[in-house]
């Protein structure tokens, strides 16, 4: 049996699990998914402040107050800073870290993972400090993504603040320690093939590919969490 801690990435809160989380139950497993303050359902807590510590603490905090003991880290998109961070920090309870098409991380004692988001999704409504998800952004990156899935993640999907992007973390030692694991969506239009081949970073464990856009787990969820079963090993 894995406990699973499930961490979401831009715009989504628990509520993007809420497919994977029964099939993990129903194969045995415990399952812990996580909102990220100022997302979700905690959107009414997104101030200016909000970045990389608060989500972190966010995950540290569950895991804390659930006595979880061993677990799985799973971190999907921009999230994958943030498992990397709480596994450098639990890294004597952290089983393993899968990146869900996520930000990776190197293995060096300098700020890392700092990028502008606004280039890519353009720039919060005047005085605010998140990038509102939009139709365009889900059809660039997720165009397996329709009907009722579209018209459900335009519902749930909340603000994005910026700040949890722009903030750099940092490793220790420690995650030297860190099992590593990875799935990779295919549909999104990035060269997946240039991190199988290493381009981009090298893998230090298991991958799978899988065919759906940057949402697997709203678009494919069986066939992720048998990936996720099988990595988690």
């Amino acid at each position: 049996m894995t406990r699973f801690v499930l961490v979401p990435g831009a715009w989504l809160g628990a509520w993007a699990w809420n497919e994977v989380t029964p099939l993990l139950e129903e194969a045995g497993h415990s399952v812990y998914p996580v909102t990220l303050t100022g997302m979700g359902e905690r959107v009414h807590l997104a101030t200016k402040d909000v970045g990389m510590e608060t989500a972190v603490q966010d995950v540290l905090n569950l895991i804390k107050y659930n006595e979880i003991g061993s677990f799985v880290l799973v971190g999907h998109s921009f999230a994958g800073k943030v498992v990397a961070a709480v596994a450098d920090r639990f890294h004597e309870k952290a089983q393993k870290v899968i990146y869900l098409d996520a930000v990776l991380p190197e293995r060096v004692a300098t700020p890392q993972g700092a990028f502008d988001p606004t280039r890519q999704y353009g720039s919060p409504p005047k005085g605010r400090h998140a990038i509102p998800l939009t139709e365009q952004i889900i059809k660039r990156i997720g165009r397996d993504v329709r009907g009722s899935n579209l018209k459900r993640m335009m519902d749930l999907g909340t603000p994005w603040p910026v700040k949890l992007a722009t903030d750099p973390f940092t490793l220790s030692r420690n995650y030297g320690k860190v099992r590593e694991a990875y799935v990779f969506c295919s549909l999104t239009g990035y060269p997946v093939d240039k991190y199988i081949t290493g381009e981009w970073g090298q893998l230090r464990g298991p991958y799978k590919v899988i065919r759906t856009g940057h949402w697997p787990m709203i678009t494919n969820p069986k066939e992720l969490v048998g990936d996720l079963v099988e990595l988690a090993e």
